[in-house]
């Protein structure tokens, strides 16, 4: 970042200053895309929220249809004209795609009249990771466009390269805020809008901050987090089982290792938020942008659980910075906790 506020010049001037900045922010470009390996294009965003509003807005899709754990930022878009449902496991109820209960013109596709059908790789309150592989064969067989929103993946993560399109978020993997990526398969996707980035976001590119997600990128390793520093969490599940506690993982298609969840018996979420910041843990109910809102969360609920099982349900996210001694804390706290409520 320090690189680019040194070079700073508006990339879009025709300048020699901003030739220079141009050629840091393509080179930038180049690299995002070798590192995800992805070979389409990259369309710099200031985060998940706006890639999933331009692809919502731009994409040439007559149809919208989201998954019912998607993100807020992808269904406060334009609500979804249909919602695909998920299964008790947290997977995408893919045979429902097919389901004649749906308008035929869901169903059957043609670049005059298809459907958009977004899906989260990781989902950000579960960690459950969907098959997206299976999912992109279904929806081109429809002939659909696929937006899987990699936020929560992207950098942890092999990159589900047969999405159409892809949202990424640079401070899930360690990257600055307020810098993302649309990644599209082919402009001809997407109408453009005028402006910045090919014509098809409008604002000044912020040069510092992709200079940022690119280092950030190229610091991440496999695994994202060392599996010695998540090893407490296999006797801690034993734990919260033994209390009567709700392990999520147990019940999902695919758990993933940097985000659980988890009920903790005759304690609201709510008040397991607040003991948990009184002792300097910082956990949330629900997804971080709709947890200030104390609504239930609406993947549980899509999931099937039980209203005062979702409303005892807290989310912990593992990154790149956590410690074994962090982890550790964690789990001794939520256990003192659960045994003290008894």
């Amino acid at each position: 970042m320090e690189q680019g506020f040194a070079l700073w010049a508006n990339p879009s001037s025709p300048h020699a200053e901003g030739r220079r900045a141009r050629a840091a922010l393509e080179d930038a470009r180049a690299r995002v895309k070798e590192l995800l390996g992805w070979e389409g294009e990259v369309i710099f965003t200031s985060g998940a929220s706006e890639a999933a509003a331009l692809a919502l807005d731009a994409v040439n899709a007559v149809h919208d249809v989201a998954s019912a754990v998607e993100h807020d930022a992808v269904l406060r878009g334009d609500l979804p004209e249909w919602t695909l449902p998920v299964r008790g496991d947290g997977a995408a109820d893919l045979m429902a795609l097919s389901d004649e209960s749906r308008p035929l013109e869901l169903l059957v596709g043609d670049p005059e009249n298809r459907s958009l059908v977004a899906v989260q790789h990781v989902n950000s309150e579960t960690g459950n990771r969907q098959h997206i592989g299976f999912t992109a064969e279904v929806v081109h067989d429809n002939g659909g466009l696929l937006l899987v929103d990699c936020a929560q993946s992207a950098g942890k993560f092999e990159l589900p390269r047969m999405a159409d399109l892809a949202i990424v978020s640079a401070h899930k993997f360690g990257g600055p805020v307020g810098i993302g990526a649309l990644l599209v398969k082919d402009f001809a996707l997407l109408h453009p809008s005028g402006g910045q980035e090919r014509g098809y976001r409008r604002g000044t590119e912020n040069l510092p901050a992709v200079l940022g997600m690119v280092a950030a990128l190229e610091a991440c390793h496999q695994p994202y987090i060392a599996p010695e520093v998540l090893e407490p969490l296999d006797a801690f599940a034993e734990g919260v089982r033994a209390l009567g506690g709700e392990w999520l993982s147990d019940r999902l298609s695919d758990p993933t290792p940097y985000i659980r969840a988890l009920a903790m018996p005759q304690m609201s979420a709510q008040a397991q938020l607040m003991r948990f910041d009184m002792a300097g843990i910082s956990v949330s109910q629900g997804s971080a942008c709709s947890s200030g809102t104390m609504k239930r969360s609406h993947v549980l609920t899509a999931m099937g659980l039980p209203g005062e099982l979702a409303d005892r349900t807290i989310r912990v996210s593992f990154g790149w910075t956590t410690t074994r001694a962090e982890v550790e804390r964690f789990c001794e706290t939520w256990l003192d906790m659960a045994r003290r409520a008894a």
